[in-house]
C-alpha cells in the first residue's frame, strides 16, 4: 500500500518538471473530456433516466398505424379507448389525455392557462397520489355529475396561497363553477406538459362514434406482459371498435377497412422524447470525435517526450528494469494526466451543462432532469481512464522495450531522425486532420440547412411586426354562437384603433403555433373509389383580413369576409399546393367544390392563398383548407362556431410591452371576463420552429471549432518537432546554397502531404457519415451532393495547416549551417 503513493509522487515530480507539457496535455484532455461529460449529462437526463413515475418501464403510449392513408402514427379516439379498456387483456388500465387551455375568472384578473384533460383512470395508472384531496373517479368523468377539477401544486401555491382548506371550494373555469377535489403533488410532471389545472373529459358514451382520433393514449402493462403481446391484443380489438360504435354519417365499414388501422404500442418514454433523441446521439458521437482528436494530440506530445527519454529508458533496461516496469512508468504518467484532465474536464462540464440548459431549445424535453449526477461522474472517470490508456499505449509500444545499442549511441537534438521514427506521429496527425474534416463538413451541412430554413417562404412576411395572442369566448360567457363571433369582431375593431396598429386578422391557428386540426376532404371533381377515405388535410378557421395581416399572398380569387361568416355562406379558401394537386393551376380551383364529410353540404372554393409552413420551417407545407368562423352543417352540427381564436396584430410596436397592456384593455373594454393568452411575436414562433436545428448547429459548430484548434495544435507540434529533428539536414542544405524559400517549401511540403492524406481520408469518411447523419437529423433541402460543405471543410483545414506549418518552417530558415556542421563534427 505504501509503494503506490511513492510511485505517484515520482510521477507528479516528473510532470511538474515539465510544466508546459503538463499544462498543454491537461487542458487538451479537459476540453475533450468536459465536452463528452456535458453532452452525456444531457443524453442521460433526456434519454436514459426513467420517467418520474412508479414502475415507469411498464408504461406505454397507445397509438395506431394507418398505412391505407399513408400515416405511420395515428392517435386514439374515445371509441378505441373504451373498447381497449373494457375488452383488453394486456393493459392493467388505459387512459386518454389531451392538452387544452381554459379561462379562469373570479380569482382576480381573468387568465387563460394551460390545462390537462384526462379520463378517470389516467392519474391512477401513473401512480400519482394527490398532495391534498383525491383523484378523479368514474363518477367525476361522467357528464351526469357536477363538474370537478384538480389543481397542480404550483397553481395552488400561486393562486390560493397554499390554503390547506382549498378542497371543496368552487373555481370558475370557462364560465362554469367546478369543485376543487384535490391538489397534485409538487413533483408532478406530465410528459413534458406544464398544466395548471387537470380536468376530466366527461365523454357522453351515447354520442360517441368511430372517429375523432384526436387524443393521446397512455396505458400500464400487466405484470409479465410484453409490448409485442400488447400490440397483438390491440390488433385483436380493432375490428370490435367498428362493431361496438356507430360510424360517422356517410362513412362505411369498407372505408375503415381500407384505412388498415393497426396497433402501435410503444414505450411511453418515446412519446416524451420524440425526435430529439436522434439529435442528442449525433452530438454525443460528435464530441466523441473531439475526444479522439484530443487523445491523438496528447499521444503526439507523449511520443515526443518518450523519444527525449530514450536514453533514460535504455539505461533503466540495461540496469535490469523489466518491460512491465518500463511500461508502467510510461502508463502511470498517461493515466495521471487522464485523471487530471478528467478533473478539470468535470469542472468545464459543470459550466457547460448550465450553459446547455440555458441555451436548450423550447422543445427539448426533460430539461429539468439534466445535471451532473453519479452516472455522469462514473462516465467521466471511465472516459478519463480510457483516454489515458489511448494516448499512453503508443509510447509504451514503441519505447517500453528500448533498443539498447541504438538508444545509448544516439546523441543530442541535432541527430537526424529516420522515417520510421516519424511514422507514428504522422499517423496521429493524419487521423486528427481526417476527424477535423468530418466535423467541419458536418457543421457546413448544418449551416447550409439552417440557411435553407431561414430562406424558405414561411407563409408570412416581416414577422417582427406581428404580435400574436389568443382570446377564447366560452359559451358560458357568450351563449349565442353568432354573438360570440361578433364579440371577436368587436375586439378586433377595438385593437385596430390602437396607435401603431395597421391591421388585425383572426384564425384558429397561427402559422407554426402547434395548433392543428386534420380531417379528410372530399373533392367533387375527384370522387375516387367509394371504399376509400380521401387524404387528410389541415383545417383552419379564419376571419377577414387574416391573410393580409400575415402577409400571405392571395394567389387567385378572394378571401373569406365577415359577411361570409354571418350569412353562413358555403365558401372555402384553399392553399396553393392543395389547388395544384387537383387542378394544376390555382385559378382553375375557383368555383370547384369540396366538403369534409359525405353527408355535409358542398362548399365552393372562392380563393387560393400562398402555401403555409405550418409544421415548421424544416417540413413541407401541408395542404390547408380555410373555413369561415361560422358554418352550418359542418360535421352534422346545426351551427359550428370557432370560439378560441388567435389574433395576428401587425404593428411597428409589436415588441413593445405597452402595446400588450393596451391590447388587454381593448379586450376588457368589450368584455371584462376575457383573458389574453399565448402572447408571442411571429419572430419568436419562427425561431421556436428552428430551435432544435439551431441547437444542433451551435453544438456541432463548437465541436468543429475545438477539433480544428486541436488539429492545428497537433500539426504545429509535429511540424515543429520534425523541423527540429531535421536541423542537420537543413544546415547542410543551406551550406550547399539552399535558399530560405527552399527550406520553407521543404518543411511545409511535409505538412502539405500530411494534410492532403488526412483531408482525403476525412472526405471519404465524411460522405459516409453524412448519409447516416441525414437519416437522423433533417438536412432541410440540402443535398449530400452539394459540394460546398465538403469543399469548405477541406479549405478550412488546408488554411489551418498552412498557418500551423508556416512558423516552424520560418524558424527552420534561421539555422546556422556552420554551427550545425561543428556540432556534427
Amino acid at each position: 500500500m505504501q509503494i503506490l503513493p511513492g510511485r505517484l509522487r515520482r510521477v507528479v515530480r516528473r510532470l511538474a518538471a515539465s510544466p508546459t507539457f503538463t499544462l498543454i496535455a491537461v487542458v487538451t484532455l479537459a476540453l475533450g473530456i468536459g465536452a463528452n461529460a456535458a453532452i452525456f449529462s444531457v443524453v442521460r437526463g433526456v434519454l436514459l433516466k426513467p420517467l418520474p413515475f412508479a414502475d415507469a418501464d411498464s408504461l406505454v403510449g397507445v397509438w395506431h398505424t394507418a398505412p391505407g392513408m399513408g400515416f405511420p402514427i395515428v392517435n386514439q379516439s374515445p371509441a378505441t379507448y373504451l373498447t381497449y379498456r373494457e375488452e383488453g387483456r394486456t393493459f392493467e388500465d388505459i387512459g386518454l389525455w389531451d392538452n387544452t387551455t381554459v379561462s379562469v375568472t373570479g380569482t382576480g384578473e381573468p387568465e387563460r392557462i394551460d390545462a390537462l384533460l384526462v379520463t378517470d383512470g389516467t392519474l391512477s395508472l401513473l401512480r400519482v397520489n394527490p398532495h391534498l384531496g383525491r383523484r378523479f373517479t368514474a363518477d367525476d368523468d361522467s357528464p351526469r355529475t357536477p363538474e370537478r377539477v384538480m389543481l397542480t401544486y404550483a397553481y395552488w401555491q400561486r393562486k390560493f396561497g397554499s390554503d390547506p382548506n382549498v378542497v371543496g371550494r368552487p373555481v370558475m373555469v370557462d364560465g362554469r363553477p367546478r369543485e376543487i377535489i384535490g391538489v397534485l403533488p409538487a413533483g408532478f410532471k406530465f410528459l413534458g406538459t406544464t398544466p395548471q389545472l387537470v380536468l376530466p373529459f366527461r365523454f357522453e358514451r351515447a354520442k360517441l362514434f368511430v372517429g375523432n382520433f384526436s387524443y393521446q393514449g397512455v396505458a400500464r402493462l400487466k405484470p409479465g406482459v410484453t409490448i409485442d403481446q400488447a400490440n397483438a391484443d390491440v390488433a385483436r380489438l380493432l375490428p370490435l371498435v367498428v362493431e361496438r360504435f356507430p360510424l360517422p354519417p356517410g362513412f362505411t365499414k369498407q372505408m375503415f377497412q381500407e384505412v388498415k388501422f393497426g396497433p402501435n404500442v410503444r414505450p411511453l418514454a418515446q412519446d416524451v422524447i420524440g425526435d430529439v433523441g436522434r439529435v442528442l446521439w449525433v452530438l454525443l458521437g460528435t464530441v466523441g470525435i473531439v475526444l479522439l482528436i484530443a487523445s491523438a494530440n496528447v499521444a503526439n506530445l507523449f511520443l515526443v517526450r518518450a523519444e527525449a527519454r530514450q536514453q533514460e529508458l535504455a539505461i533503466h533496461a540495461a540496469l535490469g528494469a523489466s518491460w512491465r516496469k518500463i511500461a508502467w512508468e510510461l502508463l502511470s504518467e498517461s493515466l495521471t494526466l487522464g485523471a487530471l484532465g478528467g478533473a478539470v474536464g468535470l469542472l468545464l462540464a459543470y459550466i457547460g451543462v448550465r450553459a446547455l440548459v440555458a441555451a436548450a431549445p423550447e422543445g427539448l424535453p426533460r430539461v429539468e432532469e439534466i445535471g451532473i449526477d453519479v452516472p455522469v461522474l462514473l462516465f467521466t472517470v471511465v472516459i478519463s481512464l480510457v483516454a489515458g490508456l489511448l494516448f499512453g499505449l503508443m509510447p509504451v509500444i514503441k519505447f517500453a522495450t528500448p533498443h539498447l545499442a541504438g538508444a545509448l549511441k544516439e546523441g543530442g537534438r541535432l541527430s537526424s531522425a529516420g522515417r520510421q521514427r516519424h511514422r507514428a506521429r504522422n499517423t496521429l496527425v493524419v487521423a486528427e486532420i481526417a476527424l477535423a474534416v468530418v466535423l467541419l463538413v458536418a457543421s457546413g451541412l448544418m449551416i447550409r440547412t439552417f440557411q435553407a430554413m431561414r430562406n424558405v417562404n414561411p407563409g408570412f412576411s416581416r414577422p417582427e411586426e406581428v404580435l400574436t395572442l389568443r382570446v377564447a369566448i366560452p359559451d358560458q360567457v357568450v351563449a349565442d354562437g353568432e354573438q360570440a363571433i361578433r364579440t371577436h369582431e368587436q375586439i378586433k375593431n377595438s385593437i385596430e384603433k390602437l396607435p401603431g396598429v395597421t391591421s388585425v386578422g383572426l384564425s384558429s391557428s397561427i402559422t407554426m403555433d402547434g395548433y392543428d386540426s386534420n380531417d379528410p376532404i372530399f373533392v367533387e371533381d375527384f370522387p375516387g373509389p367509394g371504399g376509400k377515405i380521401p387524404p387528410l388535410r389541415r383545417f383552419k378557421w379564419v376571419s377577414e383580413n387574416y391573410f393580409e395581416t400575415m402577409g400571405n399572398p392571395v394567389i387567385a380569387g378572394r378571401t373569406i369576409s365577415w359577411s361570409d361568416s354571418y350569412s353562413k355562406t358555403k365558401v372555402v379558401v384553399v392553399s396553393e399546393n392543395f389547388a395544384r394537386e387537383y387542378w394544376k393551376e390555382p385559378a382553375a380551383a375557383l368555383g370547384r367544390r369540396i366538403r369534409n364529410s359525405p353527408t355535409d353540404p358542398w362548399r365552393t372554393i372562392i380563393g387560393v392563398v400562398g402555401n403555409d409552413r405550418d409544421d415548421g420551417a424544416a417540413k413541407p407545407s401541408p395542404a390547408i383548407v380555410y373555413w369561415p368562423l361560422l358554418m352550418e352543417g359542418f360535421w352534422g352540427q346545426e351551427l359550428f362556431v370557432s370560439r378560441n381564436l388567435a389574433y395576428a396584430i401587425r404593428s411597428a410596436r409589436a415588441d413593445s410591452p405597452t402595446l400588450l397592456k393596451e391590447i388587454q384593455q381593448a379586450v376588457w373594454s368589450v368584455n371584462p371576463n376575457l383573458p389574453v393568452a399565448a402572447v408571442q411575436t411571429l419572430t419568436e414562433i419562427q425561431a421556436d420552429s428552428m430551435a432544435q436545428t439551431s441547437f444542433a448547429l451551435v453544438m456541432l459548430g463548437i465541436a468543429a471549432a475545438v477539433a480544428l484548434v486541436l488539429g492545428v495544435v497537433g500539426i504545429y507540434g509535429v511540424i515543429s518537432y520534425v523541423a527540429t529533428q531535421r536541423t542537420r539536414e537543413i544546415g547542410i542544405r543551406m551550406a550547399l546554397g539552399a535558399t530560405a524559400g527552399a527550406v520553407v517549401r521543404l518543411v511545409m511540403g511535409q505538412s502539405a502531404r500530411l494534410a492532403g492524406v488526412g483531408a482525403l481520408i476525412g472526405l471519404t469518411i465524411a460522405f459516409a457519415v453524412m448519409k447516416v447523419l441525414s437519416s437522423l437529423v433533417s438536412l432541410h433541402e440540402v443535398s449530400l451532393l452539394n459540394l460546398v460543405p465538403f469543399a469548405g471543410g477541406t479549405l478550412v483545414v488546408a488554411l489551418a495547416t498552412i498557418v500551423a506549418a508556416f512558423f516552424p518552417a520560418l524558424r527552420a530558415t534561421h539555422v546556422d549551417p556552420a554551427e550545425t556542421l561543428r556540432a556534427e563534427a
